[in-house]
């Protein structure tokens, strides 16, 4: 597919339309599932999922791949998928899916730093005024008062803290995609998840791990489709992205996701509109796009 134009942009769109609408499902889902039993059951499906697929594809190991790479790749999984995807479950727990794609642009910032430390992609004004902007965007949606206001500001803490752990994850990885097949890299990214969920499982308290929280019939109509959509399809193409694109853009395309989930929880889940929500969104968005649009300008 590198053979199309624009296919790592075009991927690195499509991931966050099938993400929100995941998103929005395991909205749902939290409502019955701790996050590290629901991030435990979403994991093993994936994998499942990209195991059929490597069997269907035929991608096998790249020549030249050693312990190391591998390693590399069961590593990045474990902070990517199995931390950063708890502490998203968690964020979006206690703020709710309005709130929680607003914070979500605080991906790009770690991403975009990662890629000039480490990869000498190159860190533009543009990109600094837009890095500027989602830091606001963030203060203003976790600025709320009270016990409450708590709760919030400890979600928006879980939310950056799940951004630096996907930008860790991936910019450790990014150097190999050009030369590794798309399945077969994320198939071993989401084993390191599993064994990350599986041992987080088995060490924590056990109001943490109650998996009998998966034997509810109406848990698994939402639950499922949510892992098919969040983290099968949408999996697939965000690492198609960053295969296909510069690791700086495809972050930043992403990050529409925060438009489409917000629309999606204002019109799904009927969350709550206000200013300084909207004053915030305004900013995430703001900032995406001066990173994605004019970051390659100096």
């Amino acid at each position: 597919m590198n053979d199309v134009p624009y296919w790592g942009e075009i991927c690195a769109l499509l991931s966050p339309l099938a993400w929100s609408i995941a998103v929005i499902l395991f909205r749902k889902t939290g409502e019955q599932v701790s996050p590290l039993v629901l991030n435990f059951f979403k994991s093993v499906v994936a994998l499942l999922g990209f195991g059929a697929l490597l069997v269907v594809t035929g991608e096998m190991a790249p020549e030249g791949v050693d312990g190391g790479d591998y390693a590399l790749l069961l590593f990045s999984g474990l902070v990517g998928v199995g931390l950063a995807d708890l502490f998203f479950f968690m964020c979006l727990n206690r703020v709710g899916a309005g709130r929680q794609a607003i914070v979500n642009t605080a991906y790009s910032p770690p991403i975009i730093l990662l890629s000039w430390l480490l990869l000498g992609e190159r860190l533009t004004v543009w990109q600094l005024v837009g890095v500027g902007l989602i830091l606001v965007a963030v203060l203003l949606v976790g600025k709320t008062k009270g016990a409450a206001g708590e709760n919030v500001v400890a979600g928006v803490l879980w939310g950056v803290a799940a951004c630096v752990s996907q930008a860790i994850s991936i910019v450790m990885v990014k150097p190999f995609l050009d030369d590794w097949p798309v399945v077969w890299t994320t198939f071993w990214r989401m084993l390191g998840g599993v064994i990350g969920t599986t041992t987080m499982l088995a060490f924590a308290r056990a109001e943490n791990r109650q998996l009998g929280q998966l034997r509810q019939p109406a848990v698994w109509r939402v639950m499922l489709p949510a892992t098919l959509i969040g983290s099968l399809l949408s999996q697939w193409l965000w690492m198609a992205g960053f295969k296909y694109a510069d690791a700086s853009v495809a972050a930043a395309l992403n990050q529409t996701a925060t438009l489409f989930t917000f629309v999606l929880a204002v019109l799904i889940l009927h969350e709550p509109v206000n200013r300084r929500r909207l004053a915030g969104l305004a900013c995430g968005m703001g900032g995406v796009a001066l990173v994605t649009f004019l970051g390659a300008r100096g």
